[in-house]
């Protein structure tokens, strides 16, 4: 495989959009300017950009785009140089490139105007310098992923398919959602036609599935649409209280880490099947809490359901399908999930021997925590371990964590190790009053 040609990416903004379920707050401006702070969307934008080295930005501008170009000049104020594109006629999200493409280099950065974002793009453009492909996608959780569409991605980052929003979907699935940010490769847009309108997914990135061509990025840095005031409102108080910068991949971030079964789940022994996992009520409170602060949320399990042969290792992916499904019906989400589905037990008939091993990741180990540290740049000593168990209390204290013990699920009760943890709480929803030091938010609220 040899790599491209490297550096940061020039990118492409989707300025036209005209906003109309922001009416009410964008009154007539252009869903780009659409202030946030006193700062519109769009300049936030492009600072992110700069900040991860991009220097050349293409403004593709429409409805009231004159009131864009008076804003933003030659981009010489921003610290970057600004072009612009002109729609006469409405082209949707991916006519404008039959004709800009032209001017582009060989890989750049779609972006799409109305999304309020702070990510690190050089990391984007390694990821997608080191694949065969010709389209990254960033994908990320969020919490309506019912009228969002999903992103089906294999084991090796290839996006096999989308299911669409509000479409009716047969079974569990991860909550990966296209957030508006594709690195692209110049040729994906060589067959469409100029001054014919096309859609980005539908028109670009669906025939380049079927070639094996677009791989997923997943990122938990924040991408949030304010198309809708409920939202405009949520992004507005995440600038505010510096949640948005607080989760971009540049700076170190902060975590809490999660135990599955007794914490988010059910104690019921072993989970083999989806039906065995029910989700305690109460986690969706804790959950919407964490979504709302600059704590990344994200599990760390042992499993060794695949080690005694209760279930396969793909059995064990759609038991955590059906929880992120479950979860994103309630408007909360995972930043990730980490399992071990080890076991160092050898000499049962029933076994699957492959998985009988001792391992690094088997908490108390803190392999997975020390992994999920690595991908997601987090401070542990700033984060937060929380469990059901002495086994995570210990993880806890070996991987430098501040940890808290429920009462839920086993409530410690293992013995396993003579260990103390920094705090004991009632349940998740307690222990995240403790991190937070503030009520969680109540569930059920579309964000």
């Amino acid at each position: 495989m040899t790599p491209r040609d490297g550096g940061p990416p020039t990118a492409v903004i989707l300025a036209g959009g005209r906003g109309t379920r922001l009416r009410e707050i964008s009154a007539d401006l252009p869903k780009p300017l659409v202030p946030i702070l006193g700062r519109p969307v769009l300049e936030y934008q492009i600072e992110s950009l700069r900040r991860s080295g991009v220097t050349e930005v293409v403004l593709v501008v429409g409805h009231l785009g004159e009131l864009i170009r008076d804003h933003f000049g030659d981009g010489a104020r921003f610290g970057v140089r600004i072009g612009y594109f002109t729609e006469t006629t409405p082209l949707g999200t991916a006519g404008c490139f039959a004709e800009l493409r032209h001017r582009l280099p060989e890989r750049f950065l779609v972006v799409y105007g109305d999304v309020m974002l702070d990510v690190d793009v050089a990391r984007l453009a390694r990821f997608h310098d080191g694949h065969r492909g010709a389209i990254s996608m960033f994908v990320h959780p969020n919490d309506h992923p019912a009228d969002s569409d999903v992103v089906d991605v294999d084991d090796g980052d290839v996006v096999r398919g989308l299911l669409r929003k509000n479409e009716p979907r047969a079974d569990w699935y991860r909550n990966l959602v296209n957030a508006g940010i594709l690195l692209c490769e110049r040729r994906v847009f060589d067959g469409l036609t100029a001054g014919r309108a096309a859609d980005l997914e539908r028109d670009v990135v669906l025939p380049a599935i079927g070639g094996g061509a677009v791989r997923a990025y997943r990122s938990s840095e924040y991408v949030k649409d304010m198309g809708t005031p409920e939202r405009y409102r949520q992004v507005t108080e995440h600038v505010r209280r510096g949640v948005v910068a607080a989760r971009c991949l540049r700076v170190k971030r902060k975590a809490v880490f999660l135990d599955r079964d007794g914490t988010l789940n059910q104690h019921v022994g072993l989970v083999s099947t989806p039906e065995q996992l029910h989700v305690v009520d109460e986690a969706f409170d804790a959950l919407a809490a964490l979504n709302d602060s600059a704590y990344l949320a994200i599990v760390i399990t042992n499993q060794p359901v695949v080690a005694r042969n209760l279930c396969t290792l793909d059995g064990l992916r759609r038991i955590h399908r059906k929880l992120e499904t479950v979860l994103g019906e309630h408007h909360v989400y995972l930043d990730d999930l980490y399992f071990c589905p080890h076991h160092p037990d050898r000499g049962y008939p029933e076994e699957n021997a492959e998985y009988k091993i001792v391992c690094g990741c088997r908490k108390p180990a803190t392999g997975l925590i020390h992994r999920a540290a690595d991908d997601h740049n987090i401070d542990l000593t700033a984060s937060y371990l929380v469990g059901d168990t002495t086994v995570d209390v210990q993880t806890g204290r070996t991987a430098g964590l501040r940890t808290i013990l429920l009462d839920t699920g086993e409530g410690g009760a293992d013995g396993r190790y003579n260990v103390v943890p920094d705090h004991r709480a009632a349940g998740l929803r307690a222990a995240t009053e403790i991190i937070l030091g503030e009520r969680p938010r109540v569930r059920g609220v579309s964000r």
